[in-house]
């Protein structure tokens, strides 16, 4: 019974309690919500690989990699390959990190979570840009992974890349903001326990 009336017991109720609707929130926002997502993913993807994207589109949730790499080798007539990124897999993060500021109950949690979500639109894009460069690198085959000039150890760093940006970012990183924008909630936390 004790363990109801702890604080830290109360907290992990109202996140838990915060998410389910949260994460409708997102999921039926996404296509307006992740525009800024794709507008950083775009300007990375522009600045770091212009010579591999020539544009990034968005349908629903889905981001559209237009390349300039043929489906075949250099020379060969045909279309340019497109590489859909699903951006939802690398936001969803952002419903958690809504619920834990929620939960909090602290003033300025609008402030908080406007910054948290700025915060973390870097490290999604992160992780969508990976996924684009796994793909073009090391799933879409030899002919067209031979045009992109990787060699072998930068592929080894996309593959890592795509990994860290697929499996700890999304999940990590939330709770990293949320506890740098929280820290006197912690404390507080720590004194009532």
């Amino acid at each position: 019974m004790a363990l109801l009336k702890s604080p830290v017991a109360g907290f992990v109720v109202r996140v838990l309690a915060w998410l389910p609707p949260l994460v409708l929130v997102w999921y039926l926002t996404a296509p307006t919500g992740l525009v800024p997502v794709r507008l950083v993913v775009a300007g990375v993807a522009h600045a770091a690989f212009g010579g591999l994207v020539r544009a990034v589109d968005q349908q629903g949730a889905i981001a559209t990699f237009v390349t300039t790499l043929r489906p075949g080798s250099v020379g060969a007539a045909g279309g340019f390959v497109t590489v859909d990124v699903d951006m939802l897999l690398y936001t969803i993060g952002l419903p958690l990190y809504a619920a834990m500021v929620l939960a909090a109950r602290e003033p300025r949690w609008p402030s908080r979570l406007a910054l948290g979500v700025v915060a973390l639109l870097p490290l999604v894009a992160f992780g969508v840009v990976a996924d684009f460069l796994r793909n073009v690198a090391i799933t879409a085959g030899p002919l067209v992974a031979s045009q992109t000039g990787f060699s072998a150890w930068q592929r080894e760093v996309i593959a890592f890349s795509y990994q860290f940006g697929s499996l700890i970012l999304p999940t990590v990183a939330p709770v990293v903001a949320w506890v740098a924008t929280h820290r006197p909630f912690l404390e507080g936390l720590r004194r009532r326990t």
